[in-house]
């Protein structure tokens, strides 16, 4: 994920991506683990251009 989110919208996606595993393959949401990986805009590319490049 492109960094600069805050920790409670990084709190949204793991309950809902962890909601989301349970409800789509009955994972035990015990088992379910997300990892967040803040990724530099500079280091995220969109169609050939950088994400910082384009404003993102």
């Amino acid at each position: 994920m492109i960094e600069g989110r805050t920790e409670e919208q990084k709190r949204a996606v793991i309950e809902k991506v962890t909601q989301a595993l349970v409800d789509a393959v009955g994972a035990p949401k015990e088992n379910v683990r997300v990892w967040i990986q803040d990724v530099p805009k500079e280091n995220w590319g969109i169609a050939g251009v950088s994400a910082k490049d384009l404003g993102r």
